[in-house]
């Protein structure tokens, strides 16, 4: 059985966190339903609650603003799979959080649509002078919007740029009302009916567009915890390990699925868009050893340009904590 994989691997750590569970004897994590993640599996089966040698309570939230809401109030110590937008508009604010592991990338789910009658690919995208482009602004479909437009050389003076939400710029599209689209989830397979994406997920990342969730948790609650927040990752990224092996999928999807809410397919067809990097893979510049920092600056600026936020941090660097994670691929 999988669960006892991810619990051997783990179930040493309850020794080690021992000090740590005297002093809270439990732990209450955030995490969203209808967004399946390996994780879940452990959640679960129990094995959070073995390995940290603790109660492990789980909180659902339908928001990453709520999550950061939570955090500051002390009702959640760490969040699973908060969006980087509302991370960077809690940091920016002055809320002294960090991220300690990259979730879940997800680079395929946030895109721009280019109405298909158009004809225009990557190749012609010059030609997208003079059109009409609906885009979230203060988003992070709004960042990958602009770094794309730099890309192709496409000037921003020479686009009808309208303010419009995925669902609405899904519609429009669908109706002629504008020829790009930007957007994400649900509203951005609408889009792609109509039309087709310039870049994918993996050619966006080359540039430097991420589209990421994050494990957060308040820098103290780290600081003063940083062994058990490391255990914690481990069963993370153990779960991670067991469902990108795909030798686990048939005990692992019904079990992540209940917990979602979700149904097997739907479930099954969510993942299947979803990456979940490896401790290695996130510990590496293109994530938590300078992209992730780099990304988080971009967005912010975007956000300080759209009125999102008055102001954005000099650097994110601080808003990363490497040391749990690092401690955790040791173990």
């Amino acid at each position: 059985m999988i669960k006892r994989a991810i619990a051997g691997s783990t179930a040493a750590l309850a020794l080690l966190v021992g000090a740590q569970a005297a002093s809270a004897e439990e732990l209450t994590v955030g995490y969203f339903l209808e967004w399946p993640m390996p994780f879940q599996y452990a959640k679960e089966t129990g094995v959070y609650d073995e390995a940290l040698g603790m109660t492990v309570n789980w909180v659902s939230f339908d928001t990453g603003t709520a999550m950061s809401a939570a955090m500051a109030s002390g009702d959640v110590q760490i969040s699973v799979s908060q969006g980087v937008p509302p991370f960077v508009v809690a940091t920016s604010a002055g809320q002294d959080l960090q991220i300690v592991d990259v979730a879940v990338s997800y680079s395929d789910n946030d895109n721009c649509v280019v109405r298909a009658d158009l004809e225009i690919d990557a190749d012609s995208a010059g030609e997208l002078a003079g059109k009409k482009v609906a885009v979230p602004l203060g988003t992070a479909a709004h960042y990958g919007f602009l770094k794309q437009m730099s890309h192709f050389g496409v000037e921003l003076g020479s686009l009808d740029v309208v303010d419009m939400a995925p669902p609405d710029g899904a519609a429009a599209i669908a109706q002629g009302a504008v020829d790009m689209a930007c957007g994400w989830g649900g509203s951005l397979r609408r889009m792609k009916e109509h039309g087709n994406v310039l870049l994918t997920g993996a050619e966006k990342e080359e540039l430097g567009i991420l589209v990421f969730d994050v494990t957060s948790a308040p820098a103290a609650f780290v600081a003063e915890n940083d062994d058990l927040v490391a255990k914690f990752l481990k069963v993370t990224a153990d779960a991670n390990d067991a469902w990108n092996s795909g030798a686990n999928t048939a005990e692992m999807l019904p079990v992540i699925a209940k917990d979602a809410g979700m149904d097997e397919d739907a479930t099954a067809a969510t993942m299947a868009t979803f990456i979940f990097p490896g401790v290695d893979d996130q510990l590496s510049d293109k994530w938590l050893g300078g992209g992730s920092q780099e990304f988080m600056k971009g967005v912010a600026d975007v956000f300080v340009e759209a009125g999102s936020i008055d102001a954005a941090l000099d650097s994110y660097s601080n808003a990363v904590n490497t040391g749990p994670l690092t401690a955790a691929s040791g173990m």
